[in-house]
């Protein structure tokens, strides 16, 4: 099936008859890409497609205001990385724990997750990232993962591509050195 391009759903978007068949052609394009950007950040299956579902919620009655001075995907990750964020701060708000504990949280519904189908090395990266602070997950995430460019990324979080650069390597750096640390059995 041809990839359609985002002009054309913004075109289709505009006109109140075809806005429906645009929006379904963006959720075609995009809900699986945003569904793995912020299950990686979150972890939680059913946190996740809640996530998603307020991520789209969220586009659908701003699109018609979408000014076209980023690239549509662009636009939506920025929304998702944000609603990720707060979801995360609510949750250690709500229970009154800090991050580090959080992120144990995250890392023990990871491996107790049905819908986490990796092997082990998989699940060590994951358990890795989760000892990341949040912003180098985030961005390890986005270039790693989602394989977006810094320049994407900096349009994302709104943070200097030198900044990023730097994120990134520290990140990569510290993953590493989990990895090595830890014991991993075949």
């Amino acid at each position: 099936m041809k990839q359609v391009e985002d002009s054309e759903i913004l075109e289709k978007f505009s006109n109140k008859e075809t806005r429906n068949e645009a929006f379904n052609l963006l959720l075609q394009k995009y809900q699986q890409k945003i569904y793995w950007h912020i299950r990686r950040l979150v972890i939680d299956h059913d946190d996740t497609d809640d996530l998603v579902q307020e991520v789209f919620v969220k586009v659908w009655k701003n699109l018609e205001k979408f000014r076209s001075d980023s690239k549509l995907y662009t636009w939506i990750y920025r929304i998702a990385t944000n609603e990720s964020i707060t979801f995360l701060n609510k949750k250690k708000q709500r229970n009154n724990t800090p991050l580090d504990d959080v992120s144990e949280e995250l890392a023990e519904s990871l491996v107790a997750s049905s819908y986490f189908n990796g092997d082990k090395i998989q699940m060590k990266l994951q358990q890795a990232l989760l000892t990341l602070p949040e912003k180098q997950r985030l961005i390890f995430n986005m270039k790693y993962f989602d394989d977006l460019k810094y320049e994407e990324i900096s349009e994302i979080t709104g943070t200097s591509v030198g900044a990023l650069k730097a994120s990134f390597h520290i990140a990569v750096k510290k993953v590493e050195t989990f990895m090595l640390n830890e014991d991993i059995t075949f």
